[in-house]
Parts: C-alpha cells; structure tokens; sequence
C-alpha cells in the first residue's frame, strides 16, 4: 500500500461495533439501556457520598473519585457510537478523533490509579487500623487524585501526539471509537515507537497500579490469615471484595486489550471486548459497591426516605 501524507485524512469512519445492520436497533437498545444505568447508578452513588455524613471519609472520597470517571468514561465514547448506530453517516474529524483519543486515555488510566488509592486505604484499615485516622485522610487522597490526574494526563497527551504523526493509508477505523490499537493498525508503517511505548512507559503507567495493589493484597492477605477473630476476618472480606471484584473487572478487560503483541490484535473481537470496560464495567461498579457495601445500601435508604417525606409534605 503507498505511503501518503497524513494530512490527506481529515476525518475517519468509525464502523461502530458490528459489521450487521440488522443488528443494530439491538445494540442501540442494549448500549443505551446500560449507558443510562451506568450514569444514573453512578451519579446516584456520588450524590449519596457528598450528602450523607456518614459517608464523609477518604475511603467514599475515593469510591466518588470512581462513580465521577466511570460517568466520564462511557460518556467520551457512548453517546457518539449510539448516534452512529442509527445514523447514515459515521464519520469523526480527524481533531475530534485525536481529543477523543486523549481523553479516553487518561480517563481510563485514572481509573486504575484511583483504583490503587483504594487498596493503600483497605491495607491502612486493615494492616494498621490504629493510625488509620492519622495516615489515610482527605489531603492525602486528594494530592494522589490531583498527582494522578497529571500523570496521566502527561501520557495520554504523548500518545495522542505520537499518533497524530502517523501516515494513515486508510480512513475506516473497525471500531466504535477512536482507539490506539484500532488506529496504529492504519499507519502506513510499522508505529515501532508507540508499539514500544505501550510496552514501557504506557506499561509503567497503566500495569503499575496493578502491580501495586496486587501488593497490598498481599499484605492485607497477610494480615488477615494471622486473624484469630472470627468477626474480625469476616469483617475485613467484607471490607475487601467489592474493590477486588472491581479490580479484576477493570484489568482483566484492559490487559487483554493492550499488553500483548500487535500481531495478536483482532479488532473484531477488541472492539467487542471494549463495550466491556467502556459501560458494562462502570454500569457494574456502582451496583457492586451499594449490594455489599451496609454503609452505601444504609445511607441510600435514608436518602430516599429523604425524598420520600419531602414529597409527602409538599
């Protein structure tokens, strides 16, 4: 295929999750209907932490942190590709494309870095519950959240720099929404550089979170098998498996989108792998964290008894 100048793309075509069209009145009811749990459950899940105060602690500091970049995250990408089921045109500028890029990105590595805060803060409260209250506070969340925040903002600004120097010898992108992977397949030559970024710097970004909180497990697992209390082991489960299913959700979807070889991409597959941790994941997060958190289904209950007598009384 001949090289031409990147310049001559100014917009892509976008061909959204499946290649059938008879199929796509039911992926436009299915994606809608899990989009608009996943902001409803998440917008809900953030209005109960900010107003019950019960729920005014670092740790729902940070579960909040998460219901905010799950309702970014499907909202980059979710409403663009509903409008694109249905419509006859499916293209995206070539501008609109890298900005959507950027923040994608960002957002979806933010999430493993929140994700990260919340189990240094599980390993506190369980490893050293005595100093929890001197250790773990909203200061100390809120310089990690604004820490990350410039860290990955920083990578994801590289990438999307990198790849809007590519060659594109094509404009079909055979995804929902502009990808690395998707779009480092249309380069006219091998992108070595942003192939061996993924494999560094983007790893050290995106896996490191991963890595850390696989390490505080250890630790809490540690801690929790020299246990002698039988309402103190069931206590500290409790407190651990809503952010480890979330953990395994998240990571489980992204490792098996990004960190492998190129030549194992299929972008068939990917892009339905991607509806995944795009909006079933975060449609998921907020229903895990309110059934088996006692604290959030509690403070839920009194938010909309709340709502409830308010309305009786007007």
């Amino acid at each position: 295929m001949a090289v031409r100048n990147r310049t001559e793309v100014t917009d892509f075509v976008l061909l959204g999750l499946s290649s059938w069209p008879e199929m796509k009145p039911v992926i436009f009811g299915i994606v809608l209907t899990m989009y608009l749990i996943a902001v409803l459950g998440n917008a809900l899940l953030v209005i109960v932490a900010c107003v019950d105060s019960t729920l005014q602690t670092p740790m729902y500091f940070l579960l909040r942190q998460l219901s905010f970049i799950d309702i970014f995250l499907t909202t980059i990408t979710i409403p663009q590709m509903l409008v694109h089921t249905l419509a006859v045109s499916q293209t995206i500028s070539y501008n609109l494309c890298m900005v959507q890029l950027f923040f994608f990105m960002a957002v979806g590595s933010m999430e493993g870095h929140v994700l990260a805060a919340m189990a240094y803060d599980r390993y506190v409260a369980i490893c050293d519950p005595l100093r929890y209250s001197v250790v773990v506070t909203q200061h100390l969340c809120l310089r990690i959240t604004l820490t990350s925040w410039v860290v990955v903002s920083l990578n994801s600004l590289l990438y999307s720099v990198l790849v809007s120097r590519l060659a594109f010898c094509g404009n079909r992108v055979t995804h929902f929404f502009c990808d690395i992977t998707a779009l480092l397949k249309l380069s006219c030559t091998r992108p070595v550089v942003n192939e061996m970024l993924i494999f560094t710097e983007g790893a050290a970004v995106v896996v490191s979170p991963f890595f850390f909180i696989l390490g505080s497990y250890a630790r809490i697992g540690a801690a929790i098998a020299h246990m002698h209390s039988a309402v103190a082991l069931r206590k500290a489960l409790s407190t651990c498996s809503s952010h480890i299913l979330v953990v395994l959700l998240l990571y489980g979807s992204v490792i098996r989108m990004y960190l492998r070889p190129s030549s194992s991409y299929n972008l068939d597959q990917d892009r339905q792998v991607a509806i995944f941790y795009t909006v079933v994941t975060p449609m998921l997060n907020p229903l895990i964290y309110s059934l088996r958190n006692q604290e959030v289904k509690g403070a839920l209950r009194r938010l909309f008894r709340k709502l409830c007598t308010s309305d009786f009384l007007s």
